[in-house]
């Protein structure tokens, strides 16, 4: 059992996107104390399921640094969500119930961006379920992309999913070439024919979609024409918005997220050459947002630009 004295506060960081949401636990030094994940946390994708995801993933951080689960009241929490970059979402978000001592809320955009270059200037691209690009330098910050499955994302695993779907309807159609691609696709979704990968396909998830980029890759790494084509694509996208970030002249510029390392090898070599290594987990951004938010909130800290944060107390 961790020893607690009266004078520390425990603050969680908690990133939320379209696939999971992870929770880290931190002491008053910084020291990560359990980490607990649980399901997709993007608001825009089901409210429900995002409040559901938050508290199993700090319910589970807690169980792994073996603290009580009551303590769960007790904690600072910062919270970096896909999707409340939308107003109607920050709002619903910031209405709710929550069971922590506070809670500050932001983007995941400007959560990765504080971790990966530990509270300081610098840029990001995010590439998982989806994709986007955040700045902070000299006193600006932007925004790029984010847009949200299916109408933007390009470049991520969902995006990628939803371009190798429609060649392979095409495919089965006759109205495209047979590649590895096609069939890699069939197999993994289990199905023969068209009517079929629909009914695999049809109404799903950014993160269901995300899943069928793992085949894109590998055909493409492989050599298929087909999945090179569509890496290539994203890959041409990601380094365009990597051109945009850097026209501001952040210090740093990182790339993180699920298919970070799978996409480097297809980016500009000159967009490679300007990628650092990301300091710290988005995680950690969260708990160095809520630090700051804390700070600034007492009196004694600065306001970390590009956020509209607020604290909810329970």
């Amino acid at each position: 059992m961790v020893a607690i004295r009266d004078r520390d506060i425990f603050f969680i960081g908690i990133d939320g996107g379209g696939s999971k949401c992870r929770a880290s636990i931190v002491d008053a030094n910084n020291q990560v104390l359990g980490t607990g994940v649980a399901g997709p946390a993007n608001p825009l994708h089901g409210y429900a399921q995002t409040i559901d995801s938050i508290v199993r993933s700090a319910a589970l951080a807690l169980a792994d640094a073996d603290l009580p689960a009551q303590m769960l009241g007790e904690l600072v929490a910062g919270a970096g969500l896909a999707g409340v970059n939308m107003p109607r979402l920050y709002s619903e978000m910031a209405a709710w119930a929550h069971p922590f001592s506070k809670l500050y809320l932001t983007t995941d955009q400007h959560t990765a961006c504080l971790g990966a270059h530990r509270g300081g200037d610098g840029a990001v691209i995010i590439v998982g379920t989806g994709s986007c690009g955040y700045v902070w330098a000299n006193g600006q910050s932007k925004l790029i992309g984010g847009h949200g499955f299916p109408h933007g994302d390009k470049g991520s695993g969902a995006w990628m999913g939803m371009e190798a779907v429609k060649y392979l309807l095409m495919a089965l159609d006759g109205l495209a070439e047979d590649s590895r691609l096609k069939n890699e696709l069939l197999q993994m979704l289990g199905a023969e024919d068209a009517n079929e990968v629909f009914e695999k396909i049809g109404g799903k998830s950014s993160s269901h979609y995300a899943r069928l980029a793992v085949p894109v890759i590998e055909c493409a790494e492989a050599g298929d024409p087909v999945a090179e084509a569509i890496v290539r694509d994203g890959a041409s996208y990601i380094s365009d918005l990597a051109d945009k970030l850097l026209e501001l002249k952040p210090p740093r510029l990182s790339m993180i997220g699920g298919l970070a390392q799978r996409l480097r090898p297809w980016l500009a070599p000159h967009v490679v050459e300007r990628l650092a290594t990301p300091l710290e987990a988005p995680e950690m951004g969260c708990v160095y947002f809520a630090r700051q938010s804390l700070a600034k909130e007492a009196g004694g800290g600065v306001d970390h630009p590009g956020t509209d944060s607020k604290a909810f107390y329970s």
